[in-house]
C-alpha cells in the first residue's frame, strides 16, 4: 500500500510494521533488504531496470525487420516495422519503428536516419530536437557503445494534444552510412518511464553494421 504525504495514519501503520520486520529478521537479512531496497530505488531513478528489459530480438543487420547503419537489441515482445512513407524531422528520415504495444506500453522507438556528411553528432541531435515545436529543459550527454561515440538528449514535450507536458529522450550517432537518432516517446511521462529500459537496452548494444 502507498505511504501519501499528509497521511498521518498511514505512516504511523507502515513504521510500526517496519519496525516489527526488522526486529524479526537478522542481522543478514536486514542488510539483504536494504540491498534491495536500494537497488529499486536506482533502478526507478535510472529507469535501466535489466529484468524489464529482456533481449527479444536484434534489428539493423541485413535480414532484420529494419536494416540501418546501425544495429541494436530490442526488448522482448516489442515490434519492429520498416517505414516506407517519407517523414522528416532536421537532418533525418524516419526509417523504423518498434511498438511496445505488445508488450503492453503505448509508445514506440523511433530510428532516424539521415545521408552522411560532416555534421557530428551533437549537430544532429540539435538539430532533431530544434525541429519538434514546443520542447524545453534539453540535458544533453555524451556515452560510447559498441566503438561508437554519440549524444543523448532527456527532455520535456508540450503536448497540445493530451494538455500537458512529458518527458521524452533520443540518442545519435554518426556513421560512414550516415547518422542515426533513436527516439523515444510515449502517451505521456509514466509510459515513457516504464519504456526506458528498452531504450536503454538499444544504446548499450548499438554497434555499426
Amino acid at each position: 500500500m502507498p505511504v501519501r504525504a499528509g497521511n498521518t495514519w498511514l505512516r504511523m501503520a507502515h513504521a510500526a510494521l517496519l519496525a516489527g520486520v526488522l526486529t524479526g529478521c537478522s542481522e543478514a537479512a536486514g542488510d539483504d533488504s536494504k540491498a534491495s531496497a536500494g537497488s529499486s530505488a536506482t533502478a526507478k531513478t535510472s529507469g535501466a531496470v535489466d529484468s524489464a528489459a529482456v533481449r527479444g530480438g536484434t534489428i539493423g543487420a541485413a535480414g532484420s525487420a529494419c536494416e540501418l547503419p546501425v544495429a541494436f537489441d530490442t526488448a522482448k515482445s516489442w515490434r519492429a516495422e520498416a517505414v516506407e512513407a517519407p517523414l522528416s524531422q532536421g537532418p533525418v528520415t524516419l526509417a523504423c519503428e518498434i511498438d511496445a504495444k505488445p508488450a503492453g506500453s503505448i509508445g514506440f522507438l523511433r530510428v532516424w536516419a539521415g545521408k552522411a556528411g560532416d555534421a557530428d553528432a551533437r549537430t544532429v541531435l540539435e538539430a532533431f530536437v530544434a525541429a519538434e515545436d514546443g520542447v524545453s529543459g534539453e540535458k544533453y550527454g555524451a556515452f560510447t557503445s559498441g566503438g561508437l561515440s554519440g549524444v543523448e538528449v532527456e527532455y520535456l514535450y508540450a503536448s497540445e494534444l493530451l494538455e500537458e507536458t512529458k518527458k521524452e529522450s533520443a540518442f545519435a550517432v554518426t556513421t560512414a552510412d550516415g547518422p542515426v537518432v533513436v527516439h523515444l516517446g510515449g502517451l505521456d511521462t509514466d509510459e515513457h518511464e516504464e519504456m526506458l529500459p528498452a531504450y536503454e537496452l538499444a544504446r548499450r548494444t548499438l554497434h555499426t553494421t
